[in-house]
């Protein structure tokens, strides 16, 4: 078994340990029990960060699996695991959050997460997460109201930190402007043809740490790519050092002194996705990678909305941050 190794977050106790790779639980396509089995796999093979979000439908399945985890003996105390969730669109009301955080809580069957993120900088005037999405049913969030949502799941134990997702600097500022409790976390799309550098040094200046999801380009999804994988850089990079396209990838991402969080429900893959420790990029290595010409990412919510809004055009111009 892997072990993965660990950087800390601000939380309600101090610092708080969090580990560097996290399993990504993504959209619920897989069939729930296949979600359980996955969740027990990774926990064996080395995996003790999960993450998961309200929209995905993961996460009752996740919490039947860190169930089975125990009950197996694989882990001794749900404490050994750090859990993410995060807070979905039609529930970024300031009154709405604490309620959306303890459904949450009710689907993972837990006492707390680890980690809970605001999932998108917008507001969706849907009772049910439908695709597509008209543009009249995305609307601007009050973000002082929401971030007080955010500030009471934590003073009330529900989350031990909390952060943001999809957030650019400017909206960062702007929390940073009224917060008591500061965001601990930003997730966001990262890996080598999109890199993040402004927006990771910024993080790192007000002691946020970015997580990257997406490190393989999402590949078969909606919003996702494959481009990260047909690189020829990577690939040639991959050839020289008998490694896969992949773990180049997230071996890069590793250096880059962010976390991430990479989605394979397949054994083997797990397995290969945490062998990235024992060797390093070299320097030529490196440069070589940070001239890839970078390329704007396809976003979730932009791939499944019908035409875009001022807020859509908005939260387009601050992702396209570089």
């Amino acid at each position: 078994m892997v072990s993965i190794p660990e950087t800390t977050i601000s939380s309600s106790n101090g610092r708080r340990p969090i580990p560097l790779i996290g399993m990504g639980m993504g959209m619920l396509v897989e069939g729930s029990d296949k979600v359980k089995a996955a969740v027990v796999e990774a926990i064996k093979v080395g995996y003790r960060h999960f993450d998961t979000a309200a929209v995905y439908g993961t996460e009752k399945a996740l919490g039947e699996g860190i169930t089975e985890a125990l009950r197996q003996g694989l882990i001794k105390s749900r404490v050994e695991l750090s859990v993410t969730t995060k807070l979905w669109c039609n529930s970024t009301e300031g009154h709405l959050v604490v309620p959306a955080m303890k459904q949450s809580l009710r689907n993972l069957g837990l006492d707390y997460v680890d980690l809970y993120l605001i999932h998108w900088p917008l507001k969706l005037n849907q009772e049910e997460f439908k695709v597509p999405i008209p543009k009249d049913c995305i609307a601007a969030i009050n973000i002082k109201d929401v971030w007080e949502g955010m500030e009471k799941c934590q003073n009330l134990g529900l989350a031990k930190s909390i952060g943001v997702s999809n957030f650019a600097p400017r909206k960062i500022e702007e929390i940073l402007s009224f917060a008591k409790i500061p965001p601990a976390v930003n997730q966001v799309e990262m890996n080598p043809l999109w890199q993040q550098k402004k927006l990771n040094e910024f993080c790192k200046k007000n002691d946020i740490l970015v997580t990257g999801y997406s490190p393989l380009g999402a590949s078969g999804t909606k919003w996702g790519h494959n481009r990260v994988m047909e690189c020829e850089v990577l690939q040639d990079i991959a050839k020289s050092k008998g490694k896969t396209v992949a773990q180049i990838s997230l071996r890069w991402i590793y250096e880059q002194g962010v976390s991430f969080v990479v989605k394979s429900f397949n054994t083997e893959r797990m397995k290969q996705n945490l062998d990235i420790f024992d060797w390093s990029l070299t320097e030529e290595e490196l440069n070589k990678i940070s001239q890839i010409p970078q390329r704007k990412h396809v976003y979730l919510i932009g791939s499944l909305v019908t035409e875009p809004n001022d807020v859509m055009a908005e939260i387009d111009a601050d992702l396209s941050f570089q």
